[in-house]
């Protein structure tokens, strides 16, 4: 393999292709949250109560706007993940709908925050930790110690769920959708992916289809079919935070990031829904927030659903540096914790998820508009990322920019940068959504210093009403070397050893040094705690469509060759890549599930300024509708 990517003939004259022009009023990317609520508004508007078109097609005479919605996942309920909301936006937009009544929804009705000591006496903890550890031990007896946990007596309001809703995402997403479809003005089309969108100048016209028959390198194969160009006066741009169209909006100098604003806090958030035991006694709509373990870095949850299913995962922060950090075994050692494992003990695994979150909030906040599209969700910047809230910030997002469409369509006016700013952003600066971002957004600067500060900081934002942040927002710190990280632990001998054998086997190195730091070996039942390689099969269903060029490659395979760690292959959430031959990674797209986790874990600069992964549209992925 050369250094330098290989450009073949064929791909030089891919771009020379003729293909498919087909001009609609509205082209959509990604169905989730925030376009279930563009689309619910929308289409409720199209048409007149007496059956008349209300807001007239520009592209189809006589008919109301020509929408069309394309979802990369193969089905509108995929490859999503359970929540906690507040729903207020979602019920303004069903004023009459029992919610609960969607499958796996439920009223939160208890709520917890608890703090969960290290049993295992493994975990990489500060002095504080520590300290609050052998406090809480020794004084159990007053502060009502059980199982390893203290259940804080207060959760600070910024974080409380009152009167919202456990949902499942892949759930609502379905029932959403199903409620669109009905109306028969709008079309939606699982299974599609958009390569990139049309972008003439500072204005964006519409999207590319990715092109299908190719082989993995994208080259024509027997059955080629160019990707359809779709020509649109609105692109609506909600395929997250990881969304090839999205973060090719991003990277354009003509119509990218405002300056200073820049997406570099992330987290990846794993989960598995869980079938409980029949005695579990955990009761439907109980929420549960945890913090201090398995690292002190990393936040966890337990939603409980209808019909003994619950949600169970972590969040694992960008601002946890370790240079061998990872999800998976975390996510394990996570509910064998004893305050959980006494509910979780005797479940059985029904689906199993990754997802990346774009924890940046207001500061990675795009320009949300400009000619010819506009932003919403979480690659919009939506998510409050001080109550760690995204789906009804998303969907209130789309029922803004819906209602502005309206507005725009029904005095004949173009969907310019203007008329968009003078529509859709009023709407969206004048909202709670804007008001709570404001407040949310200098929060967790101090995290980059340390969790405890991190922490005191999330909770002096949240009381004071963001009128007391931590300092501005620090640069993000380098990752530590392994030597650097766990030199104190493991002797650099022993650490390079290491190294050298998980390169040798083409296996990552997070087991290794954490079954050396202590980490107790998991001890697999066959129905919770299972593979990895087994959670794919058995809790994803991970399935990757042929005739579709790879979407995760190496840009300068010499880079990866000279990095030390591949974090790339320790924090990929489906073991799709791994260490290949010659130090540069190997990508399997048949376990791939779109987590986006290589991108932000990637610690090579091919330009300075993008990282070495090259991140493009692909379809299959995950195919749970439980998630």
């Amino acid at each position: 393999m050369s250094d330098a990517p290989q450009e073949t003939g064929a791909a030089i004259e891919h771009e020379k292709i003729e293909r498919q022009q087909v001009s609609v009023d509205i082209a959509c990317v990604g169905f989730g949250p925030a376009m279930g609520g563009f689309l619910t508004t929308l289409s409720r508007n199209l048409m007149n109560p007496d059956g008349s078109v209300r807001l007239e097609s520009a592209t189809s005479q006589d008919l109301p706007l020509q929408v069309i919605c394309y979802e990369r996942a193969d089905g509108l309920g995929f490859g999503v993940s359970g929540a906690v909301t507040r729903a207020r936006g979602i019920r303004g937009s069903f004023p009459d709908v029992d919610l609960t009544q969607i499958p796996m929804s439920s009223a939160v009705k208890k709520e917890k925050l608890v703090y969960l000591l290290d049993p295992t006496r493994a975990s990489h903890r500060s002095f504080a930790f520590r300290a609050a550890d052998r406090a809480l031990r020794s004084l159990g007896f007053i502060f009502g110690l059980k199982h390893e946990a203290f259940e804080l007596p207060y959760t600070p309001p910024f974080m409380q769920k009152h009167e919202g809703l456990v949902l499942s995402l892949g759930q609502f997403n379905q029932w959403v959708s199903d409620q669109i479809a009905a109306s028969g003005l709008v079309q939606i089309w699982p299974g599609m992916p958009v390569a990139e969108p049309l972008i003439v100048g500072d204005a964006v016209t519409g999207v590319r289809l990715a092109d299908q028959g190719t082989d993995f390198q994208g080259r024509p194969e027997a059955g080629f079919t160019p990707g359809m160009d779709l020509r649109a006066a609105l692109t609506v741009v909600g395929d997250g935070p990881v969304g090839a169209v999205g973060r090719k909006i991003d990277a354009d100098a003509n119509i990218g990031m405002p300056p200073g604003h820049e997406s570099r806090e992330w987290a990846l958030g794993m989960k598995m829904v869980i079938e409980l035991r029949e005695d579990s006694g955990l009761e439907p709509g109980t929420v549960l927030h945890t913090i201090g373990f398995p690292e002190p870095e990393i936040f966890g949850f337990l939603y409980v659903h209808p019909e003994r299913l619950a949600s169970v995962g972590i969040f694992v922060p960008s601002w946890f540096r370790s240079p061998v950090r990872t999800a998976y075994r975390y996510l394990q050692h996570f509910m064998l914790h004893p305050y959980l494992w006494r509910d979780l003990e005797g479940g059985t695994l029904k689906s199993w998820g990754a997802k990346s979150l774009q924890e940046s909030g207001r500061h990675g906040e795009p320009f949300l508009v400009g000619n010819g599209y506009a932003r919403i969700g979480e690659g919009s910047g939506s998510t409050n990322v001080l109550a760690g809230s995204g789906v009804d910030e998303a969907w209130t997002t789309g029922v803004h920019l819906a209602d502005a469409v309206i507005e725009l369509a029904e005095q004949k006016r173009a969907f310019t940068r203007e008329n968009l700013e003078a529509t859709y952003v009023h709407r969206r600066r004048a909202s709670w959504v804007d008001d709570e971002s404001k407040i949310a957004a200098d929060a967790r600067n101090g995290f980059q210093r340390g969790v405890v500060t991190g922490m005191i900081g999330m909770a002096v934002a949240g009381l004071t009403g963001g009128r007391v942040t931590p300092a501005a927002r620090p640069a993000p710190r380098g990752m530590p070397s392994l030597e650097e990280a766990y030199g104190s632990r493991i002797a650099p001998n022993e650490l390079k050893q290491m190294q050298e054998e998980c390169a040798a086997k083409g296996t990552s190195l997070h087991d290794r040094i954490m079954d050396r730091c202590g980490w107790p070996q998991i001890s697999m039942d066959g129905k919770l705690l299972i593979s990895h390689q087994d959670a794919l099969l058995m809790g994803g269903g991970v399935q990757a469509s042929s005739g579709y060029a790879n979407h995760v490659s190496f840009r300068r395979p010499d880079l990866c060759r000279a990095c030390e760690t591949k974090l790339c292959v320790e924090m990929c959430s489906g073991q799709a890549i791994t260490r290949g031959d010659n130090e540069v990674p190997a990508f399997d797209r048949e376990k791939c599930v779109f987590c986006g986790a290589c991108l932000w874990n990637c610690q090579a600069d091919s330009d300075g300024t993008h990282g070495n992964i090259e991140f493009n549209a692909g379809a299959g992925g995950l195919h749970s509708a439980l998630n």
